[in-house]
C-alpha cells in the first residue's frame, strides 16, 4: 500500500490534513495521517485525541480506547478524552466500565448531580 500521501509534510502539514479528512467525514483516511504522527510526536494530546476520535467514529473502538487511555493515564482530568473513553466503553456494552469515566468527565465540566 502506498503511504506516500498520508505521510508527506511537516507535523503540522499532516495535522492539517488529517483535520480535513476529519471534517469531510472520511474518518478511516484521517486514522492513517494520524497514525503515523503520533508515532512521531507520542507527546502530543491534540493529535491522539483527534486519531480516538476518528477510530470512535469509524467503529474501531479497541483503538479508540487504547488511544483514550494513554491520553486518561497522562493527564487524568482531560475532560473530552474522560468522555469519549467512557462513550467508547458504552459503545462496546461496557457500561460499568463507562460509568465511572463519565461521572469523571461530568464532574470536571462542572455538571454536579443536584442533591
Amino acid at each position: 500500500m502506498d503511504t506516500t500521501y498520508y505521510d508527506h509534510g511537516t507535523p503540522a502539514e499532516r495535522r492539517e490534513r488529517a483535520q480535513l479528512f476529519f471534517d469531510a467525514k472520511d474518518f478511516t483516511a484521517a486514522a492513517r495521517v494520524l497514525d503515523g504522527l503520533v508515532e512521531e510526536v507520542p507527546e502530543q494530546t491534540g493529535p491522539r485525541l483527534l486519531l480516538a476520535r476518528a477510530y470512535y467514529h469509524s467503529a474501531q473502538l479497541k483503538r479508540a480506547e487504547s488511544e483514550l487511555r494513554v491520553i486518561v493515564e497522562r493527564d487524568p482530568v482531560e475532560h473530552y478524552a474522560r468522555l469519549l473513553l467512557g462513550r467508547t466503553l458504552q459503545r462496546q456494552s461496557r457500561d460499568d466500565e463507562a460509568d465511572s469515566h463519565l461521572r469523571i468527565a461530568s464532574a470536571l465540566a462542572g455538571d454536579f448531580e443536584q442533591v
